[in-house]
């Protein structure tokens, strides 16, 4: 297995990217789009993932990788409920709420991956 020199190379980053991607592409449409509460704090918390994600990748130290990783981690579970409201409320389809609830379920359990493996 090479060395991941840089947070591109982490698959969970890799995969929150297009989790925000696809968060933007379903908060500007519709009525989604009119809740500006509720789309600001998903498209915030995925946004997280991310973030997080680099950051705690650049800090250098075991440590603050998992702190910061912990902190993802936290976010995929935000990013998850304010899923669940936007579907209750009908702003997402069942098929799109499926779909992101998953690959944010895939990303937790690679940063928890993750995480165990800096232990």
């Amino acid at each position: 297995m090479s060395k991941i020199e840089k947070f591109e190379d982490l698959i969970c980053w890799q995969k929150s990217r297009i989790v925000v991607k696809e968060i933007y592409e379903s908060t500007s449409n519709g009525f989604f789009s009119k809740d500006y509460g509720l789309s600001d704090q998903i498209r915030r918390s995925s946004v997280s993932i991310m973030l997080n994600i680099a950051e705690g990748f650049g800090r250098k130290s075991h440590k603050e990788f998992k702190q910061f990783l912990y902190f993802s981690h936290g976010s995929v579970a935000e990013v998850q409920s304010a899923l669940y409201i936007a579907l209750d409320a009908k702003y997402l389809t069942e098929d799109v709420f499926e779909n992101l609830y998953n690959k944010c379920t895939e990303i937790s359990k690679i940063i928890s991956g993750l995480i165990k493996s800096l232990n």
